[in-house]
């Protein structure tokens, strides 16, 4: 289980870390796909109105800390749902499956190998302090 939990969280870790770091830093040469064009429209409002910059962030931290092995949950409750949000494009605006259901397995897989840490989450009658 250590070895497959370990190779989960390098394979959802380091794509959203480098894909992440290279929205700022712009180390890879990665051709534009072709997209639909509500998928197109969709990802021309979030970049214009700077939501990208956000999420981004988000995935840079939420995969370090994946990676790192320090605060893994932590990671996985900031990385999980851009992973869903980026499973839903692929799956509802682009039309196939692609990377984000992926990654959402992924992060699924490693959510429910840490799920001592989850568990309070799913406390029916949770207590205040």
């Amino acid at each position: 289980m250590f070895w497959a939990v370990l190779v989960a969280r390098v394979l959802v870790g380091l794509p959203f870390f480098v894909l992440g770091l290279d929205y700022f830093v712009h180390f890879l040469q990665m051709p534009t796909p072709e997209l639909p064009p509500d998928a197109t429209q969709f990802a021309t409002v979030l970049s214009t109105s700077g939501y990208m910059k956000v999420v981004k962030v988000l995935e840079v931290v939420g995969g370090a800390l994946i990676l790192s092995g320090r605060l893994v949950p932590l990671g996985l409750v900031i990385a999980t749902p851009v992973a869903v949000n980026i499973a839903l494009f692929d799956l509802f605006l682009v039309g196939q499956p692609a990377l984000g259901v992926v990654l959402t397995g992924l992060c699924f897989f490693l959510v429910w190998a840490y799920r001592s840490h989850f568990a309070p989450v799913f406390a029916v009658k949770p207590k205040i302090g």
